[in-house]
């Protein structure tokens, strides 16, 4: 019982000495990787750059004890410290003390919802969000973090901070403002990590710019001609404390605690369940859930901020040789020896190089590929990219997944409102009954009407289902018999049983007279309750269409 919920007993209990120079050296490896994004996150989510790496021990090791994953690497990501900017700057000056009071409170918000999520089996609610509204928000959100940190990349302070528009109309205006150092020290630095990315794989890109920038920093004093750096980083671990409750704080940051929750949940299991996937194992999306949930509230009480599963770290993980999420445990301890004695390194640390760090992690987010994939395979899902993709780059960044989630919701409604129906002929060589708008040449009985319906059947569909069948009897005047092949109808509501039933009374009174083919047991059970197995004996219980135009026959003869 135990084990269900604290998978590391699982782990720990059966681990593999073989395993541990793996788990050592990704663990070193996402250190030094996480040390300097855990940094620029933090800046871009308002806050000092010491909460970044707050945020990057205790969360990380109580994941490690209650996830499901080996390998996901948890900690600061681009896209929630982009939301936790959006929705705490609304209450807040970002930076100041109320502002990382709310981000705490926010982080325990966060926590609890993924928490009650897992517990109480929820995860299924992340699925409303569409892959294609999730794409579409994504690459917006990557566009809007990039550019958010354009201020820093050329060294002014612009007003503009969230609208995309704005932030680059300000920045022609103020062109002259450049500070010439600055610039060249965050294009040179996206430019070393993007060769290092392609070119030298084996050496962390962002350690390499972070050590060479400080440096230069330090032995030509760049700080003098107007370079921004990030200055004093308090050394040593966070005391505890609790994030202060206040209630209306609270119901103003729940809806930004929702989207994270989801949004960030969704990025985990995603990354989780493609490791699982290759490693063949099996990630359990509301114990996953739980392990969030707790990591968040746990940091809450530590001085963090909202944290994720990361897509570049945790494939970096995994690359590095991760084996067991002791390689995590390893990971927050190597930023807890850092917090400790080695904070002071980063005094010299320039902003611009926070910034292009951020700027290069995110480009890879914004997906124009699937864009047009999706508009080649259903143009309605790229419909429905587009909208959030525009949505979240006009308007804002909660509006737009909203819209984005409205606007899916609205499709699958109507979808479901409005479902695939087919009249059916027979082709003698294959001996299958098809649609006869594919297959003109499959045979038809005047007097017959095969109809499909490829959908479940409940109240919002059941008007379209009857106005499509009435207008095709108006066509067939010959008809006096209807075979309703229920073999892709999964499920009915009692509404669509008491409206078949009408159906059928008045196509009976117009001496045309309806039959069921290939009802399945889940329907079949609903119909028996509403007593059909009494009123409809004879018409309810065909295996096939062959079965049920054999019964007409019977009657005909009969008669």
């Amino acid at each position: 019982m135990l084990k269900k919920w604290i998978p590391a007993i699982e782990w720990m209990g059966s681990y593999k000495k073989s395993d541990l120079s793996g788990d050592i050296n990704a663990g070193l490896i996402v250190a030094i990787m996480l040390i300097p994004q855990g940094m620029a996150y933090a800046m871009l989510a308002g806050l000092p750059p010491v909460i970044g790496l707050y945020a990057s021990t205790i969360p990380l090791i109580i994941y490690a004890l209650f996830g499901t994953s080996r390998q996901l690497a948890v900690g600061p990501v681009a896209m929630v410290s982009l939301l936790v900017l959006s929705g705490v700057s609304l209450l807040a000056e970002p930076g100041t003390d109320e502002y990382i009071s709310l981000v705490l409170l926010l982080m325990l918000m966060i926590g609890v919802i993924q928490l009650l999520l897992g517990v109480f089996k929820l995860g299924f609610i992340v699925n409303f969000l569409s892959h294609a509204v999730i794409s579409g928000f994504t690459s917006a959100a990557a566009i809007i973090i990039g550019l958010s940190q354009l201020k820093q990349l050329i060294g002014v302070s612009l007003e503009a901070d969230k609208n995309v528009f704005l932030i680059l109309a300000e920045t022609v205006r103020r062109a002259a403002e450049i500070n010439p150092v600055t610039l060249a020290i965050g294009l040179g630095s996206i430019a070393m990590l993007i060769v290092m990315k392609k070119y030298v794989k084996r050496i962390p890109g962002p350690l390499f710019v972070v050590v060479f920038s400080i440096l230069a920093v330090y032995l030509f004093n760049l700080q003098d001609v107007g370079v921004k750096i990030v200055g004093e980083v308090p050394s040593g671990l966070p005391s505890i404390s609790l994030p202060s409750m206040q209630l209306d704080a609270i119901v103003a940051l729940l809806p930004i605690a929702l989207t994270i929750s989801f949004i960030g949940y969704m990025e985990s299991i995603a990354m989780a369940k493609a490791i699982a996937a290759k490693e063949k194992y099996k990630i359990d999306p509301d114990r996953e859930l739980v392990g969030l949930g707790l990591a968040n509230v746990g940091g809450s009480f530590f001085a963090g901020y909202p944290v994720t599963g990361g897509f570049s770290r945790s494939a970096v993980n995994y690359q590095a040789g991760a084996r067991t999420p002791l390689a995590t445990i390893i990971t927050a301890f190597l930023i807890i020896l850092t917090l400790l004695f080695f904070t002071g390194l980063f005094y010299y640390l320039p902003n611009a190089v926070l910034a292009a760090i951020i700027m290069v992690a995110v480009y890879s987010l914004i997906d124009i590929k699937e864009a047009k994939n999706l508009f080649k395979v259903n143009k309605v899902d790229g419909w429905t990219w587009m909208l959030t993709f525009l949505a979240t780059l006009f308007i804002g960044i909660e509006q737009g997944i909203i819209i984005g989630v409205i606007f899916s919701l609205i499709v699958f409604i109507r979808r479901s409102a409005y479902p695939h129906v087919a009249e059916l002929g027979y082709l003698p060589d294959q001996q299958v009954y098809r649609n006869t708008k594919r297959y003109p040449e499959a045979e038809v009985d005047p007097e017959v009407l095969i109809f499909r319906v490829d959908e479940s059947l409940y109240f919002a569909n059941m008007t379209f289902l009857e106005d499509k069948l009435c207008a095709r009897v108006a066509e067939k005047p010959q008809t006096k018999w209807i075979v309703f092949d229920f073999s892709s109808v999964n499920s009915i509501d009692a509404v669509a049983v008491h409206a078949l039933e009408e159906l059928m009374e008045q196509c009976h009174s117009g001496k045309v007279d309806i039959v069921f083919a290939g009802i399945k047991n889940t329907v079949l059970d609903v119909l028996k309750r509403a007593e059909w197995d009494t009123k409809y004996p004879e018409k309810i219980y065909a295996m096939t269409i062959e079965q049920s135009l054999a019964s007409i026959k019977r009657e005909e003869t009969r008669k």
